[in-house]
């Protein structure tokens, strides 16, 4: 299989998500890296994001899956923002600690119709995930 060329560069997939999410740039996930098949984003911790025992929550957890997979999806197909969410399979692997919530999403295929990408979330370091999602976006045709 051949790794993905991406059309758009980190500055230019954060403009197109403040663009479809107005104000997803203030304290929300960013994209800090683009490359063939990757992104990588990072979301800054806050207390907001904890649940009762000192962890970052499941629902922030699978919000920034997601985010990372659309992140990954549009830096590869370009302006698509009405790309959707058709699948999202999320394994909690351990309790996030509290911090930056760093992502990498790494694409398994690009396709005409359906994009599927593979997501690893951490805190404490990408040898220690907590959180491990597979996410398939349906491309507009």
């Amino acid at each position: 299989m051949t790794t993905p060329t991406p059309l758009l560069d980190a500055n230019q997939v954060n403009a197109l998500l403040e663009r479809a999410f107005p104000g997803i740039g203030d304290g929300g996930p960013k994209v800090t890296l683009v490359s063939p098949g990757r992104v990588r984003i990072v979301r800054p911790y806050g207390e907001g994001l904890l649940r009762p025992g000192g962890v970052i929550s499941g629902p922030t957890l699978m919000s920034l899956a997601d985010t990372a997979a659309y992140a990954l999806v549009l830096a590869h197909v370009g302006d698509q923002l009405m790309a959707v969410t058709s699948q999202l399979a999320m394994n909690f692997l351990r309790g996030a600690k509290p911090g930056d919530l760093h992502a990498e999403a790494e694409m398994l295929r690009l396709g005409r119709r359906l994009a599927t990408c593979d997501v690893r979330i951490w805190t404490e370091g990408p040898e220690r995930l907590a959180a491990q999602a597979n996410v398939t976006y349906a491309l507009p045709g």
